[in-house]
């Protein structure tokens, strides 16, 4: 069956909106008719070769919709469900995930070399991050789709998929923070806003966004933020001077650009944790000296995906969707039709924007 999706020919190369034959789904798999798909800084990297995929691709991984088919042996989702898709499923095997550290699965994107679909011309095409979900229906293995929990409209509930969970890991699983703490937001793009309202959630007295464009400052503000501070080489003076000249208790940095993680770690407190989600490439090194680390005692850590389990924390999730403390809408900056992801690329490369919406 033909549907219209949006595939990356090549690295480097413009994506084309363009019909796939989508196959049947077999033993263990699940098609669903997408609702929306939320267009993420992560497919920018995947076009641009920051990160590598098996091309030609379909590209998007954080995506919503309704299961039209399934496959032999799937049980935990039937036709007419709402999903939300989950670009990396853990195996449950491998050694992270028996330590229960699943955001870090071994075995997570394997599926990303699998033959997904194929042009109408015969070539095959990979999933990006294992979901291909920019376009209008897709095929996935049953570990990527998860129950909608009631109350989470369809559409907005495409970005749970990837910039909602790694906000909100970001600030409950990997910072830790709590009731009272100061926190510095680095990049107010999808996943800073949801950052943003996840310090919000977790009781944060002082809420800093930091972000290159002034236009940001109404969406973080929106978003939670007490603060803001346009980006400079002065940054961390002036989140020192909003902290009593201490720092922040926790900054987490978005952006995955050597200086906005040395400004990071430099606005937090003697003992704070800097969390980097950001995903840089390698001619992005950042420098510390040997007495500074141990001086500021400060922690600096990683964050995949939010160090989250989304069968775990997508239900928690909801539960803020459904009480008004999370509000997915305001996350969206624009919602575009499928021919409008190549200017959405453009709008992230230019620093616009919070989180472009695919609406099918």
């Amino acid at each position: 069956m033909a549907v219209r999706a949006a595939v990356l020919p090549a690295i480097g190369a413009p994506l084309e909106i363009t019909g796939i034959e989508l196959p049947d789904p077999g033993p263990g798999q699940v098609r669903v008719r997408l609702a929306a798909a939320g267009v993420c800084h992560s497919d920018l990297s995947l076009s641009n070769g920051t990160m590598r995929v098996p091309v030609p691709a379909v590209l998007g991984h954080e995506g919503a919709g309704t299961v039209v088919a399934v496959g032999e042996g799937v049980t935990h989702v039937a036709v007419g469900d709402a999903v939300v898709l989950n670009w990396a499923p853990s195996c449950g095997s491998c050694h992270a995930c028996t330590l229960g550290e699943v955001w870090l699965c071994a075995n997570a994107l394997n599926g990303a070399a699998d033959v997904h679909a194929r042009t109408t011309d015969g070539t095959d095409l990979h999933p990006g991050l294992n979901v291909a979900a920019f376009a209008e229906e897709t095929v996935v293995a049953a570990s990527c789709v998860l129950p909608l929990p009631e109350g989470v409209p369809l559409v907005d509930a495409a970005l749970l998929g990837c910039a909602v969970l790694t906000g909100y890991g970001a600030v409950h699983h990997s910072a830790k923070v709590r009731p009272g703490e100061t926190v510095a937001v680095f990049g107010a793009g999808g996943v800073g806003l949801a950052t943003l309202q996840s310090a919000r959630i977790a009781g944060a007295s002082r809420i800093i966004a930091v972000d290159v464009s002034p236009a940001k400052e109404e969406l973080a503000r929106a978003a939670g933020a007490t603060d803001f501070v346009l980006a400079s080489g002065n940054t961390p003076r002036e989140i020192r001077a909003l902290t009593g000249k201490q720092g922040v208790d926790v900054s987490v940095e978005c952006v995955g650009r050597a200086v906005s993680i040395r400004a990071a770690w430099d606005s937090t407190r003697r003992g704070g944790r800097t969390t980097v989600v950001g995903i840089g490439g390698k001619d992005q090194e950042v420098t510390f000296n040997a007495l500074e680390i141990f001086h500021w005692g400060r922690t600096l850590s990683g964050c995949v995906y939010g160090n989250t389990d989304p069968a775990r924390d997508i239900p928690v999730l909801a539960g803020h969707v459904r009480e008004g403390r999370l509000d997915l809408s305001a996350l969206v900056t624009e919602r575009i039709a499928l021919e409008g992801i190549p200017a959405a690329f453009e709008n992230m490369l230019a620093g616009k924007g919070g989180r472009a919406l695919v609406v099918f």
